[in-house]
């Protein structure tokens, strides 16, 4: 039993010491990372390092993570390069990019819109064709025939009701004029 225990505690203590080698590993990849302005990032400093990326999860090894996100946010300067600019100043600036970008690509197509319009009356003109009809005057022209036709089914309906009452009136009559003449008649 003795010679278990012994075996053990070599295999316990082989296991710190290899530990303790990736540790120096990953803390040496880490401070090359940061003196060279190369990437920080915990793929990148587990390649350096040549540990897996788990390594950095474990519960013993995660001030070594903190290390490395702490050192990713930091701003860096790459050597004979002006000053550095942080990955969240770095993600801002993108964002505006891209919402400028967005900005401009609206601008453009109204700008096609207003050059096609306006390439269209031109040629519309050396065509001899004559001005375009006035597109407002169009539309106030179809408003104004709306409200006409929408009075004019409101006289229709009128009407109906009124030719409706009146048949009902004339039915009425005649009954009466067919019911007295009956009455005579007898």
């Amino acid at each position: 039993m003795n010679r278990t225990s012994t075996r053990s505690t070599a295999m316990v203590e082989g296991r710190r010491a290899d530990s303790l080698r990736r540790r120096e590993r990953v803390t040496k990849a880490l401070q090359n990372a940061v003196a060279g302005g190369t990437e920080i990032s915990i793929s990148a400093i587990a390649r350096a390092a040549k540990v897996d990326r788990s390594f950095f999860y474990r519960p013993q090894h995660r001030d070594l993570l903190a290390q490395i996100q702490a050192a990713a946010a930091e701003p860096r300067t790459a050597p004979g390069v002006g000053p550095a600019a942080s990955r969240a100043s770095l993600m801002a600036d993108l964002a505006n990019s891209e919402e400028r970008n967005k900005r401009l690509a609206e601008r453009v197509l109204l700008l096609e819109k207003r050059l096609s319009e306006v390439i269209g009356e031109d040629v519309w003109k050396q065509a001899g064709l004559g001005t375009p009809d006035d597109a407002d005057g169009l539309k106030r022209q179809i408003v104004a025939l709306e409200e006409v036709n929408a009075d004019l089914r409101l006289k229709l309906e009128e009407a109906a009701d009124d030719l409706s009452a009146a048949r009902g009136t004339n039915r009425e009559l005649m009954a009466q004029l067919n019911a007295g003449g009956r009455a005579g008649g007898r």
